[in-house]
């Protein structure tokens, strides 16, 4: 089992590659998960009423605002009851993502980078690449909800609720491309 520490390199070098795929379509980051991390807890939005977890950056194009939720994941599980690839993340989280969206009035994207691999009881390889929706839409059509895993529970989606957003090659050519713009 992973630990903590673990778990965050692994999900800081997916936040990475998600923003510098971003970032090569033309979209300019604002980092949330750049913090110091002795507490343990992700990036929060800080209102007079409460403190959000808040997604892991926010993008803006133009005149556009758009928060992103960063997901790195070996693979997609295979869901037995309905027979479809699925993903997800922590119900706790999901319910302030869509506060966060409501308050903010900005789309809130989830995006997650699937590395493929061989899920349990699945019956081939999952898919693999970075897939993703605006959160408007997830909300109206979640796979399931489980209560055994994650802190509060998780929800997932469907891989047909997921739009197709680039291959694992596409991702190594926007990693490359940063790094022939000299950023580090």
């Amino acid at each position: 089992m992973n630990t903590f520490e673990q778990n965050l390199k692994e999900g800081v070098v997916g936040e990475g590659a998600i923003a510098n795929w971003l970032v090569s379509k033309g979209w300019a980051i604002l980092p949330a998960y750049e913090k110091v991390v002795d507490d343990k807890k992700g990036p929060r939005l800080i209102t007079a009423e409460r403190r959000y977890v808040s997604p892991d950056m926010l993008s803006i194009k133009a005149d556009k605002a758009i928060w992103v939720e960063a997901k790195h994941k070996t693979a997609f599980s295979w869901h037995r009851n309905t027979r479809r690839w699925v993903t997800g993340i922590d119900l706790c989280h999901y319910t302030d993502y869509c506060a966060i969206g409501d308050l903010t009035q900005w789309p809130v994207w989830i995006l997650f980078l699937h590395k493929g691999g061989h899920a349990k009881d699945s019956p081939t390889e999952s898919p693999m690449g970075l897939f993703g929706n605006d959160l408007s839409y997830l909300r109206k059509h979640e796979n399931h909800r489980h209560a055994n895993w994650g802190k509060s529970g998780m929800v997932y989606w469907a891989l047909e609720e997921l739009k197709g957003l680039a291959t694992l090659s596409e991702m190594e050519d926007a990693r490359c491309a940063k790094m022939n713009r000299g950023a580090t």
